[in-house]
């Protein structure tokens, strides 16, 4: 059964030349954003990123991870996915995963969209014959046309995003990692592109969904992480996160 399990996860990344930078942790946890930036010995200096995050979902959670910019939620995605390995703690991750966080990633400019939909495939996991089963399927939803045939450098960035989204979203996963909601593109295909989504999504065991739009989180998700400087201060019932979240803002905002 689909599962995921984050035990004491944390995420260090060294920033090199930085001895002539005036970065002290005393700043950072002034601000709300961002990972702790972190000396060691007064020579090397990090960002924690992920600060000893501890999750366990299962079948049929539905999660969405708010916070600020920089607080950590598309960090976190991408250690899901396998973009990252923690730098102390240990994942399991029990499931096949799609990742929707950068859609172009993988795509080479110089090949023409028929090919990108093979070579996209095959980078999320599919074999060939899979993927040649499914390119209909994907032109037709992208709505490209001849454009197909031609090299993506000839593309505007709409249409890469189409293409790109038309190829991630034909890929059945039991993890579905992602990254904010659609909003780009014309609103016919906004809102095909919404129903394609959310049919992704229920076809899912599990959803994992960093997002700023509280009333999408709602709608979509069943659950909730709240994160500040990389840390998961909240984890729960979307509805009680959501409250402590709101909380934690107004509190800011008296100083």
């Amino acid at each position: 059964m689909p599962s995921i399990k984050l035990d004491n996860v944390s995420l260090d990344f060294p920033v090199y030349d930085a001895e002539s930078r005036s970065l002290t942790t005393s700043v950072t946890k002034l601000m709300p954003i961002g990972g702790t930036i972190r000396r060691s010995n007064g020579k090397r200096t990090s960002i924690l990123a992920l600060d000893n995050i501890s999750l366990s979902l299962e079948d049929g959670d539905r999660v969405a991870l708010l916070g600020h910019n920089g607080a950590g939620k598309t960090t976190l995605l991408k250690l899901l996915s396998g973009f990252y390995e923690p730098t102390s703690g240990s994942i399991n991750c029990n499931g096949k995963v799609s990742a929707l966080l950068e859609l172009m990633s993988g795509m080479d400019l110089n090949m023409s969209g028929q090919e990108n939909i093979i070579l996209c495939g095959m980078l999320h996991g599919l074999d060939k014959r899979e993927i040649i089963r499914r390119r209909d399927d994907i032109a037709e939803f992208s709505e490209l046309g001849d454009y197909l045939t031609m090299p993506v450098r000839l593309y505007s960035s709409g249409m890469m995003l189409r293409l790109a989204f038309s190829i991630c979203t034909s890929i059945d996963c039991e993890i579905l990692l992602l990254d904010e909601w659609v909003g780009t593109g014309d609103q016919a295909f906004i809102k095909k592109a919404h129903e394609r989504l959310s049919e992704l999504i229920f076809r899912s065991a599990i959803l994992v969904f960093a997002t700023h739009d509280r009333t999408v989180a709602k709608r979509l998700c069943n659950k909730a992480v709240f994160l500040e400087h990389g840390k998961a201060l909240m984890y729960g019932d979307i509805d009680d996160v959501l409250a402590y979240s709101e909380q934690v803002y107004l509190d800011s905002l008296k100083g």
